[in-house]
């Protein structure tokens, strides 16, 4: 009997995989890469050509070893990584480790595990993809020269243990920029001015907008414009004086792209980039549907807008069946992806779209369950019919002043069918009369007119900033989420609620690089960069030529700055804490998990303890207090200063107040709207926050709570 070998990156997705094919093949994880360059040494001979020098990763000898013994014994070897530029240059480490010839065919891809993309992969095996290898090779290459050659010039300048990258850089300036122009925004005063009219005393009240004076925009910056305007509309007559009612149609996004999906998981589901790609990934490579094991949602790092034909097929025959003809578009929508876009492969969509969210529900977690409503909806609205509105508006003439007056009503809910014939994130439609022009109106009320200020552009979030950085072509699909984890994780940039903030640190790193590296956080150069690392792909340029281009230049700088920069002592903050082992009074220092006190007197002197912030409530389990503390993701929560003698936590802020029904302690719960609601702590209580089953344990606050920065961290 035949014995083939198949070598994926996953162990989840071996076991779906091996179950499609049967006993004539056996299924292997690589575990991701099995060979890169080494963590100790640059690692790079710029000298020729940019050589990389791969090692095999430490730890992964008996995984090679066993893989090396499989594939001899194996009549046929097939290379079933990641259909990505990441996954052909993890083939190609595999075919060099067990000896495969690259220009055989022994490489497959599929875009859904499913047993008929598994099955067809196999039957149309091909040669690796040099120039996709080269690619990724380039991208590793550059990151690595920025990180071994950039960072250690921040350790020696500014603190040790800083990194920098070419798109974390750009990532921070755009958060650092952000956070400048919002310091800097100065509010002007505006205020508005609003009529409630009628045609006739039992006719239907709308709200209508003053916008213009004297036939020029309407602009009241001051109290007394506003009162004087207020006078005069409380004295003129309303007359109609144009009516417009037309149909305005609102078409369905297409499926999701890995960054739509990211920015949608973040505002629908108040997902982390991070988290969204973990579940997704988890919803890819397979999940255990009773019997059998299959993928449910199709390859998670992709640019594109397009659906395979067999898909577009199925999706509108389920709109057809379902939902009725009327709410499957006449043709099927075709979507234009981003002119930088790859196109590789599909956009995100279900495996089937047969299999509903209600069908799979009992065998998915919780966010499992969520984010895949997400992509199957949204794959299925893709091609639906258009929502239709009757949208009527109404201009009014009042002496000097014009007033405007429009709202629309849903005629046809087409996609919006699947949200119960209304969208998510849709205020409810204003309802305006059609009147004939000429008609006189009656003031029913004259609103008093209210005070604004301009706002300044909103911090970013994860999913402004991936939105950002898609728009100006700073990085892929694939790096969006690790660039965002890493700033955080290195202290340039904190996370608020969904506010990503930029950090004394991260200013001070980012305005030495602006003035030392103008290229390496220069957005157009960046893309231009990722641009040239695309067209490697597609055998334009050669990565040599991009290397030379990058690194002589960049050299030049790294020169420079090291010479002309100056020491950066950063200011140390003393605390009225008196170290117990020696007396000195403690500072606080920043590590890998945020801020601790560390004594001064490091290394005679290694004393270091977590910053306790108190919160004024005594524990409710010992009396204890009640401190704020951070998971090792940032995430806050609250214990008991007393852990692990005590170990009561929770993830809502305790408070003060007692439960009028119980005497319980009460606790205030932020809704992911942002919302506040305060519940009782005591789970028996009538007021106690409802919690659904599948969330329970994501609710569980962590029980093992970390003791603060390492002492290391104090050097």
């Amino acid at each position: 009997m035949a014995m083939n070998l198949v070598i994926v990156e996953s162990p989840t997705k071996s076991k779906t995989i091996e179950k499609f094919l049967g006993r004539n093949y056996k299924v292997k994880a690589s575990m991701g890469h099995l060979r890169d360059l080494p963590k100790s040494t640059f690692g790079v001979d710029v000298e020729k050509d940019f050589e990389p020098k791969y090692i095999n990763i430490r730890g992964r000898g008996e995984l090679i070893k066993e893989l090396k013994t499989m594939a001899k014994k194996a009549d046929k070897v097939y290379l079933a990584t990641d259909p990505d530029r990441e996954g052909e240059a993890i083939s190609w480490h595999l075919a060099h480790i067990l000896g495969l010839e690259e220009d055989k065919n022994c490489r497959i891809e599929f875009h859904e595990i499913t047993s008929s993309a598994v099955k067809d992969a196999i039957k149309h095996p091909r040669a690796i993809d040099m120039d996709m290898v080269d690619a990724q090779q380039a991208r590793r290459i550059l990151d690595r020269i920025v990180g071994y050659q950039l960072s250690p010039l921040l350790w020696r300048k500014i603190r040790k243990g800083l990194s920098a990258g070419r798109v974390q850089s750009v990532a921070v300036k755009l958060v650092a920029d952000r956070d400048k122009e919002i310091e800097a925004f100065v509010p002007q005063e505006y205020w508005t001015l609003n009529a409630k009219l009628r045609e006739h005393a039992k006719a239907p009240i709308f709200e209508a907008e003053t916008v213009k004076y004297k036939g020029k925009k309407l602009e009241l910056t001051s109290a007394e414009q506003a009162h004087a305007a207020e006078a005069a509309l409380a004295d003129a007559s309303y007359i109609v004086s144009k009516a417009e009612r037309k149909e305005r149609k609102r078409h369905p996004l297409p499926p999701f792209t890995t960054s739509n999906l990211q920015q949608e998981a973040n505002k629908k589901l108040n997902f982390s980039a991070k988290k969204t790609m973990m579940v997704a990934q988890q919803l890819y490579e397979g999940v255990s549907l009773g019997k059998a094991s299959v993928g449910l949602i199709t390859y998670m790092r992709t640019d594109s807008v397009r659906l395979a034909d067999v898909a577009v097929d199925e999706i509108r025959n389920y709109i057809k069946d379902s939902l009725g003809q009327e709410f499957c578009s006449p043709k099927p929508n075709h979507y234009s992806a981003k002119k930088n876009a790859q196109d590789a492969h599909e956009a995100i969509r279900p495996t089937s779209v047969l299999r509903t969210p209600s069908e799979v529900a009992s065998h998915l977690t919780g966010d499992q369950l969520k984010l895949y409503t997400l992509i199957w909806k949204r794959a299925v609205a893709s091609q639906m019919s258009d929502a239709v509105y009757d949208v009527t508006t109404l201009l009014i003439d009042a002496g000097d002043y014009q007033l405007r007056a429009s709202g629309s009503i849903l005629r046809f809910a087409g996609f919006l069918e699947l949200n119960g014939g209304r969208s998510a994130d849709e205020e409810k439609d204003k309802t305006v009369p059609y009147i004939e022009p000429g008609s006189k109106l009656m003031l029913h009320k004259l609103l008093p007119a209210e005070q604004h200020f301009t706002e300044p552009p909103a911090h970013f979030t994860e999913a402004t900033l991936i939105k950002e950085l898609e728009e100006k072509g700073i990085g892929r699909p694939s790096t969006y989420a690790p660039t965002i984890v890493t700033i955080i994780s290195r202290g340039y940039v904190v996370k608020e609620g969904k506010k990503l903030l930029v950090t004394e640190l991260g200013l001070l790193t980012i305005d030495m690089l602006t003035e030392y590296f103008k290229d390496l956080i220069n957005i157009p150069f960046s893309a231009e960069l990722e641009g040239q690392l695309d067209e490697i792909a597609e055998h334009k340029i050669s990565k040599e030529q991009v290397l030379h281009n990058f690194y002589e230049p960049f050299s030049k700088d790294l020169a420079r700055a090291n010479e002309e920069i100056p020491v950066v002592d950063l200011p140390v903050e003393v605390t009225d804490i008196p170290c117990e082992k020696c007396g000195r009074m403690m500072v606080i220092k920043e590590g890998r998990f945020g801020k601790f006190l560390a004594c001064p007197g490091f290394p005679d002197c290694r004393n270091a303890k977590p910053i306790l912030k108190k919160i004024g409530v005594a524990c409710p389990v010992c009396g204890g207090e009640l401190i704020e503390r951070k998971t090792k993701t940032g995430k806050t929560f609250y214990g008991c200063e007393k852990y692990p003698e005590c170990e009561y936590t929770t993830w809502d802020l305790p408070l003060q107040e007692k439960c009028a029904k119980c005497g319980h302690m009460l606790v205030e719960h932020t809704e992911r709207s942002g919302r506040k609601r305060k519940y009782c702590s005591n789970p028996e209580c009538v007021d106690a926050r409802p919690v659904r089953p599948a969330a329970v344990k994501e609710q569980e606050p962590p029980k093992k709570i970390a003791r603060g920065g390492r002492k290391k961290a104090a050097k």
